[in-house]
């Protein structure tokens, strides 16, 4: 009878933490970033069907990175959390810190568990406060932990590269054409210092905007209303015609 291989837990932790970031890398980067009026999910996005980020609740959106399959789950298990405790308890119950934590108990329980493999997904839940003081950003990586993110935060392939590029960039108070534009220009820098062109049309993008009158203050951003805020020079009547909530209203639903 031989001898099962013995594997140290650190060393099992380790390679089970490999395996996941490996898979997150695979995928495209995507951006969370705050501006004046709320915040914006920013990433490339081929498929017009497979969405990165959605709408939870009334101010909380979701935005993941790796495997599609996987972080779907993770976002109709957070829906179902959302709805139940807006029901049962008041709709202002219902809070990002409150949904990280569920997330963060699921993650870390599949992490540590031998009898399947962990997660290839990152995470970040965003909920827009009445002002910018009250917008929070939360990144959850595949082990379950969570980070308290403030300004901007990107996940998935590229995400180290693209931090940095945002830490040196990203102001407070940026309009939203000028948080979109960084945004672009954070995804489309490569390591070598050249830039990628992302056609619009491969861009997702969607707002949490405090201003909107409505309850839910998810709205997703295409067609000529992204293309107008992407033009070098935006007038602020532009900017306010591009996120109308007349122009789309079909977007408003999720």
């Amino acid at each position: 009878m031989s001898t099962p291989f013995y594997v140290s837990p650190q060393q099992a932790m380790a390679d089970r933490a490999e395996y996941a970031r490996k898979g997150i890398a695979r995928g495209r980067s995507l951006v969370v970033l705050q501006y004046a009026d709320g915040i914006v999910f920013v990433g490339e996005n081929p498929s017009r069907a497979l969405h990165k980020f959605s709408e939870i609740y009334d101010r909380i959106g979701f935005a993941a990175a790796g495997k599609y399959n996987e972080y779907e789950n993770l976002r109709i298990g957070g829906v179902r959390y959302a709805d139940l405790r807006g029901y049962t308890y008041d709709r202002d119950d219902v809070t990002a810190r409150g949904l990280a934590n569920v997330y963060a108990q699921t993650l870390g329980t599949i992490f540590s568990s031998a009898g399947e493999k962990p997660y290839e997904v990152e995470l970040v839940v965003a909920e827009v406060g009445a002002t910018a003081a009250g917008d929070q950003i939360y990144r959850l990586p595949h082990d379950g932990s969570i980070v308290d993110e403030h300004g901007s935060v990107a996940v998935g392939g590229n995400a180290e590269q693209i931090s940095t590029f945002l830490d040196q960039r990203h102001q407070d108070g940026m309009t939203l054409a000028e948080a979109l534009k960084l945004a672009v220009q954070a995804l489309s820098s490569q390591a070598n210092g050249a830039e990628k062109a992302i056609p619009v049309e491969r861009l997702e993008v969607a707002v949490l905007d405090r201003t909107r009158a409505q309850q839910r203050k998810f709205k997703r951003i295409r067609g000529r209303q992204l293309a107008r805020l992407l033009e070098a020079d935006v007038p602020a009547a532009a900017q306010a015609d591009a996120v109308s909530n007349d122009e789309a209203p079909e977007d408003d639903a999720e």
